[in-house]
C-alpha cells in the first residue's frame, strides 16, 4: 500500500520535531499505523534557513497555499499557531477534503465548533492532541480511556511557564519579576509573556478539555481567568507554612446543574501528587465516577514531546482512512448531535476555600474586625497566622484559611474589609482546593 503524504504548515521547533520522529521511527510507526508515512511538502517563512530536520526530500515553499492546494497531500499539519491565518489554512484544508493535524490551542478553543463541523460535512478529520499539555495524550485518554465514566472533575497544571515562575519563587524565594526575566532568557517564556502569565494559554487549553470531559460546546469566552503576576514570594512562603503549594490550575467541574470553567493560582495540600509537579512540567489529575482520579504527568512542551502528539495523531488519521466517517471517534468524544448546552455557571456561585492575606494596622481590635466581618458573612476560619512587627513596622501581616464558601460571600467580605481603616492595602485572595473528591 502507497505511503500517506503528509504536508506541514510550519518548520519550526514542533515542525522539525515532527519530522525527525517520523524520520527515525518510521519503520516502528509504519508497523502501527499499517501504512507508512512521509512528510513530501512543507511551508515555512524563509526556506533558506537551518532546520533541526533534514529537509532534503522535502518540496518546501514560502507559500502555505501550496501545501493546501496540493492534490499529493493526503494530511495537513497546522504549525503555525495564531488563529487568523491557521484558521483560513484549515478551513481551506477541509474544504479541499484533506483530513488536519493542529497543535494550535487557540484556534481550537475559539472556532473548534465551526470547524469540527465543516470537518463533518466533509468526512474528514481534525486531529489536535498536541493542542492539550504538549506530549501528555490527555485528549485520547478523556476521549477514549475514560469513555466508560462520567467526568466529575478534571483539574491541570498545563502552563509550564507559570509552573516554572511559581517553581522558583517557591524553590528559591525569589520575586515574580526576577523569575520571569529568567524564563523568558531561557526560552521559556514569550517577549510577551502575557497569554502564559495572565492565564489565557491556560484557559485555551481548558476550554478544550472541559468539551471533551462534559460534551458541551467550546465556550472559551465563558472560562473565568485569572493570572499569576499578583502572587508575591511571601504568599507562597506562607502557603507552605500552612502546608500548601500554589499552583497555576485550570480547574473543570460539574456545579448543580452546569459547569465550571476557572484558571486561577490556587493552594493545594503539599502532600497531594499534582502539588508536586514542578518546572515546566505539566499535569492533568480527571475524576470519573467509575474509576476515581486518574493523573496524567509530562512534558507539556518542547520539540519531540509535542511531535511525539503530532504524530500520533498522523498515525490515527491515518489508521481511520479508508473507515466509514460516521463511526470514527467524534471529535469532541461526544457525537455532534449529543452535544448539551449545559450552561456555564458563574464564578460567583463556585464554592471552595480560600486564603486570604491582608495587611493591617498594628492594634488591638483589628483582628476581631476582620474575624466578624468575616461571620456576618458566613465565613468560617480553619487557621490563622499573625505576623510580628519587624523593623518599626506598623503594619503586619494577618494570613487566613477558610472553609469552604461560595465566591460571592467571599466577594462582599473582602471588600468590607479593605474599607477598614486599620487594613491598609488590597486583600490577597486565593483559592484553596483539595482536589480529593
Amino acid at each position: 500500500m502507497n505511503p500517506v503524504n503528509v504536508g506541514l504548515l510550519g518548520l519550526g521547533t514542533v515542525g522539525g520535531g515532527t519530522v525527525n520522529v517520523l524520520k527515525r521511527n518510521a519503520l516502528e510507526i509504519e508497523r502501527r499505523a499499517g501504512r507508512g508515512i512521509v512528510v513530501t511538502h512543507a511551508a515555512a517563512r524563509d526556506i533558506s534557513r537551518a532546520r533541526i530536520c533534514d529537509t532534503s526530500n522535502i518540496l518546501l515553499t514560502e507559500n502555505p497555499h501550496d501545501v493546501v492546494v496540493d492534490p499529493n497531500v493526503q494530511i495537513v499539519v497546522e504549525l503555525i499557531g495564531g488563529d487568523t491565518l491557521a484558521l483560513e489554512l484549515v478551513m481551506q484544508s477541509i474544504a479541499n477534503g484533506k483530513h488536519v493535524v493542529t497543535a494550535n490551542k487557540a484556534l481550537i478553543a475559539k472556532y473548534g465548533n465551526e470547524i469540527f463541523s465543516e470537518a463533518q460535512k466533509n468526512g474528514v478529520m481534525v486531529a489536535f492532541e498536541a493542542a492539550v499539555a504538549g506530549g501528555i495524550p490527555i485528549i485520547k485518554a478523556i476521549r477514549e480511556g475514560l469513555a466508560g465514566n462520567q467526568i466529575e472533575w478534571l483539574a491541570g497544571i498545563i502552563n509550564g511557564t507559570g509552573n516554572f515562575i511559581l517553581t522558583e519563587m517557591r524553590d528559591k524565594g525569589r520575586d515574580f519579576a526576577d523569575v520571569l526575566a529568567d524564563a523568558q532568557r531561557l526560552g521559556y517564556a514569550e517577549a510577551d509573556p502575557t497569554f502564559d502569565v495572565e492565564g489565557i494559554d491556560a484557559a485555551h487549553k481548558l476550554t478544550i478539555l472541559a468539551s471533551i470531559a462534559f460534551g458541551i460546546p467550546l465556550q472559551f469566552e465563558k472560562t473565568y481567568t485569572e493570572g499569576i503576576t499578583n502572587i508575591t514570594r511571601k504568599d507562597v512562603a506562607y502557603a507552605e507554612e500552612l502546608g500548601y503549594r500554589i499552583k497555576h490550575l485550570g480547574i473543570a467541574s460539574r456545579v448543580g446543574e452546569g459547569i465550571a470553567l476557572r484558571v486561577h493560582p490556587t493552594l493545594i495540600p503539599e502532600r497531594r501528587l499534582i502539588a508536586n509537579v514542578d518546572g515546566v512540567m505539566n499535569a492533568v489529575l480527571v475524576k470519573g465516577d467509575a474509576v476515581g482520579p486518574t493523573l496524567y504527568y509530562g512534558a507539556g512542551a518542547g520539540s519531540e514531546a509535542t511531535a511525539s502528539a503530532v504524530v500520533g495523531d498522523i498515525v490515527d488519521v491515518v489508521r481511520t482512512l479508508t473507515s466509514d466517517p460516521e463511526n470514527r471517534v467524534p471529535h469532541l468524544a461526544f457525537q455532534p448531535n449529543a452535544i448539551c448546552n449545559t450552561p456555564i455557571v458563574s464564578m460567583s456561585d463556585i464554592e471552595t476555600a480560600y486564603y486570604l492575606r491582608l495587611s493591617a494596622d498594628d492594634k488591638p481590635g483589628v483582628l476581631a474586625d476582620v474575624t466578624q466581618i468575616l461571620a456576618k458573612s458566613g465565613i468560617s476560619i480553619e487557621a490563622i497566622i499573625q505576623k510580628e512587627p519587624r523593623n518599626r513596622e506598623t503594619q503586619v501581616d494577618v494570613i487566613m484559611l477558610t472553609h469552604r464558601i461560595w465566591e460571592s460571600n467571599m466577594n462582599i467580605a473582602i471588600e468590607k474589609i479593605e474599607a477598614l481603616e486599620s487594613v491598609t492595602d488590597k486583600v490577597m485572595r486565593i483559592r484553596v482546593e483539595s482536589l480529593n473528591n
